[in-house]
């Protein structure tokens, strides 16, 4: 009885029977054969034909003829067995030729399972074929269903796996939410309609907000209303009375907390009418807003500044023009005025220009845009040298406490600005001291910068005075003892130099200013020139252009140039000043302003003089540059306004003695030229 494949086996399970024959008669007497077991036959007419179609499919069984041209089926089994792919794959010899012991033997060798003898009976090549055909299907059958149950178990434990994610991530979102809640100054809040509107229910996030515990505000009816401050009380009254007609409120204001400092609320919220006509609930949201009304207020005072100091940069301008024609006619007036009597006027005036020249520096370096001079300096130097000066401004009677740090202390800022930054702050602990005490200056390295700090044992000052201690014009001094510029000054100064300034300060017990600057990598030079020098003005003989839209500064500074020996020229702006080079380019120097009428101003001017003339000197002088051209102006040599004919003599001569000497290819060719 022929075998037949298991009714229980799916439908979709076949198997393939491999043929291997050369002789065209004994396949297709094997395939008829074959064809009633209802599976897939397949025929290959020598070894290498049956490789390829193994390579590619997967057979139940390979009947295989052992003598055959080319590669027998001796070598064929042997390749077939050595591939992983089909080393498991049954193979059954057919043979009519090799029938003794020894070929048999050599046969199961080869891998076969079975060897059938040819002429075939076609009954007994069925029953073999369909027994190993059965086990094919059966183990086929046994493999689909371990996949099925690996499959069913895998996407039983995903499904698993995702449902305990979700608990976790439910659970975690939960407990996210709980701690936002917390963490958040956010108070949800129940009241009664009625006054004093006492607390039905509050979340525990009242408590690190206010010091008290939920239950204070249901035990206690009185607490919320109770702790608001005088000034707001009515008005929050107000506002939760005409909840129930409005059907929301919104209001703000200052309640006393636990530490009795006062904090801003902003209340907000809706009336929910009771079921069957009762009163229903006030239902509310309480936040903090106090450190937002905090920056408000900041960026409202740091907007007014602004424009304070944009104010003060265009009357700083032209104030230092006018400055500069007074003081440039008075030293001209003096250097020609004999009499005694005339040079105490002229001295006078000139005294009264300098005091002139000091507030305008204030007031700029309060605007914080002043053209600083930021150079290499190591504080403790600085300030030793300086303390001479500081003794004798704040008298004998204030003794002077000086601690130096053990290492030097580098920083980039201006020299000259930072001593008079130091000055005011001495002056102001002197009077702070009304004349007598102890005034100590430290030199310090902390967490990545220079500190200097400068602590006096004076009046010191209360919360008011110390928020409006750097604005301008603010000062407790008496009338004419002060113009309230000199902190703002220092502050202006230290924050363009890219510091900080830090107070401390007690009523009664003292103030403590520390000025806070980064720290450098850069060494100062050797020796810092002192711009200070009273040696005779250096004089030249050099062809100047000098472009300067006042006409009073250019007569000024016109006539003092021609009185240092200098031919000179000059344009009334900057356009006016290239044209004169194109046409003449027979000058040694140009003496720019920085702030002049048209497209082009002296910062424009001197990159095109640069570019165009390289062995063309510049040198360039404002009262005030501007926002604009603060950053740039530092790429030239800048003298400010107003200036001492020593000073500008000094400069000008600097300028000229270094610059390049231009080679003959730098020029152009109609300006190459034997010197003068």
């Amino acid at each position: 009885m022929i075998s037949r494949p298991d009714p229980a086996a799916p439908d979709d399970l076949k198997a393939r029977i491999l043929i291997v024959d050369d002789d065209e008669r004994n396949a297709f007497a094997a395939t008829e054969a074959l064809k009633v077991l209802g599976q897939e036959l397949r025929v290959a007419r020598s070894g290498p034909d049956a490789l390829r179609l193994l390579l590619t499919e997967e057979f139940a069984v390979i009947l295989l003829d052992l003598h055959m041209p080319g590669m027998d089926g001796y070598e064929t089994a042997r390749l077939i067995r050595e591939h992983p792919r089909t080393r498991d794959t049954p193979i059954v010899f057919v043979t009519a030729v090799f029938r003794d012991e020894a070929h048999i033997f050599q046969a199961y060798q080869a891998g076969a399972v079975d060897v059938v003898f040819k002429p075939v009976d076609p009954f007994i090549l069925r029953s073999k074929v369909s027994v190993l055909v059965d086990l094919y299907l059966k183990n086929l059958q046994i493999h689909r269903q371990a996949a099925e149950q690996t499959k069913l178990l895998t996407e039983n434990a995903a499904i698993a796996e995702a449902r305990l994610a979700a608990e976790m991530e439910l659970r975690q979102t939960r407990e996210r939410q709980d701690a936002i809640l917390r963490s958040l100054p956010v108070v949800f809040t129940s009241r009664a309609r009625q006054h004093p509107f006492p607390a039905l229910f509050v979340s525990d996030s009242i408590a690190p907000l206010t010091g008290f515990e939920p239950s204070r505000f249901i035990e206690d009816p009185d607490i919320g209303l109770g702790r608001i401050h005088p000034g707001d009380v009515e008005a929050v009254a107000e506002c939760l009375m005409k909840a129930s007609e409005t059907g929301a409120y919104a209001c703000e204001y200052r309640w006393m907390c636990a530490d009795g400092q006062y904090r801003t609320f902003l209340d907000q919220g809706v009336w929910v009418p009771g079921d069957a006509g009762g009163e229903g609930e006030i239902f509310g949201t309480l936040l903090d807003i106090t450190d937002r009304r905090r920056l408000e207020e900041q960026l409202s005072h740091a907007r007014k500044m602004e424009a304070v100091g944009q104010l003060t940069g265009g009357i700083a301008h032209d104030f230092n023009n006018l400055l500069t024609v007074v003081l440039g006619n008075a030293d001209l007036l003096m250097r020609k005025a004999e009499a005694a009597p005339f040079r105490r006027h002229l001295e006078a005036i000139k005294l009264a220009a300098d005091r002139g020249q000091t507030l305008t520096r204030q007031l700029l370096a309060f605007a914080r845009r002043q053209a600083l001079a930021p150079e290499a300096v190591d504080l403790n130097q600085l300030v030793s040298d300086f303390l001479p000066l500081v003794r004798q401004a704040v008298g004998d009677a204030v003794t002077v406490d000086w601690k130096r740090s053990p290492e030097p202390i580098f920083v980039m800022v201006d020299a000259n600005q930072l001593e008079n930054a130091l000055l005011n702050l001495a002056v102001n602990a002197r009077d702070a001291m009304e004349g007598s005490g102890r005034l100590g200056v430290q030199v310090a390295e902390s967490g990545g910068e220079g500190v200097i700090t400068v602590a006096d044992t004076g009046s010191g000052m209360s919360p008011e005075t110390r928020e409006r201690l750097f604005e301008p014009f603010y000062t407790t001094k008496d009338v004419g003892r002060g113009s309230g510029l000199g902190l703002s000054q220092v502050y202006g100064f230290i924050q363009q130099s890219g510091g900080r300034v830090e107070i401390d300060s007690t009523p009664g017990e003292g103030s403590t200013f520390r000025l806070r600057l980064p720290l450098t990598d850069q060494r100062p030079a050797q020796v810092r020139p002192d711009a200070k020098g009273e040696e005779e003005a250096p004089r030249g003989t050099e062809r100047l252009l000098i472009v300067e839209d006042d006409p009073s500064v250019l007569g000024v500074g016109f006539e003092t140039l021609q009185g240092l020996g200098y031919r000179c020229e000059y344009a009334v702006d900057a356009q006016a000043a290239l044209a004169r080079l194109e046409l003449d380019q027979d000058f040694d120097l140009v003496f720019s302003d920085v702030v002049m009428p048209g497209p082009i101003n002296g910062i424009d001017l001197a990159r095109k003089c640069r570019a165009a003339h390289p062995g063309l000197a510049v040198l360039l002088t404002s009262g005030y540059v501007g926002d604009a051209a603060l950053q740039d102006v530092h790429e030239f040599d800048v003298l400010e306004k107003p200036y001492e004919r020593s000073v500008l003599a000094r400069r000008l001569r600097a300028v000229l003695d270094a610059r390049p000497a231009p080679s003959p290819e730098d020029q152009p060719a109609d300006a190459r030229r034997a010197p003068r």
